[in-house]
């Protein structure tokens, strides 16, 4: 099929869709006559069972849902697909992503905490700058730099604390 066929028979579908929709509320014969599209057309769509794409990609969507769900929406595209294929289901990530996409399932992503160490908006006196960038020192023990990190656990944070000696760069505690 052509690519300029493939358009017009989506096209239809859109229209046809639109009709069922809101049969209730306007004349079949009216809107099929303003989107310029066959009665007889609408009707024999309507009554056409799904095709075998369509049907594979509902059952598809109703498993994308289910893994969603049971990841209590923390799974996205590359786990979904993981775990599809580890259920015997052949399919790609790529296809998993449109998907979801398509259906508006998004995970849930939670942004990586960041330390914050400094409180910038306080009224205590500053320190002043004694090294004032003189980072080569001619003797040990005369220039000592000190600076902390926060590694993250199983418990919580912890805090490592270093203090070092510039003459020799060596750790003292």
């Amino acid at each position: 099929m052509k690519k300029g066929s493939e358009h017009i028979l989506q096209e239809r579908q859109y229209k046809f869709k639109f009709i069922k929709k809101y049969r209730t509320e306007f004349t079949v014969e009216d809107m099929c006559g303003i989107l310029k599209v066959s009665r007889s057309g609408f009707y024999s769509w309507l009554s056409r069972d799904d095709s075998p794409r369509t049907v594979v990609l509902k059952e598809d969507t109703i498993r994308i849902r289910k893994i969603y769900t049971e990841s209590k929406a923390r799974y996205g595209s590359h786990k979904i697909a993981a775990e599809l294929k580890a259920l015997g289901v052949v399919t790609s990530r790529n296809r998993v992503a449109r998907i979801m996409k398509k259906e508006s399932i998004k995970s849930i992503v939670n942004k990586k905490y960041k330390v914050q160490t400094t409180d910038s908006n306080h009224s205590n006196s500053i320190s002043e700058n004694h090294l004032n960038r003189a980072f080569n020192p001619i003797r040990p023990s005369e220039v000592w730099v000190s600076d902390i990190t926060y590694i993250p656990t199983d418990q919580g944070w912890l805090y490592l604390t270093t203090v070092i000696d510039l003459f020799d760069r060596k750790v003292i505690g």
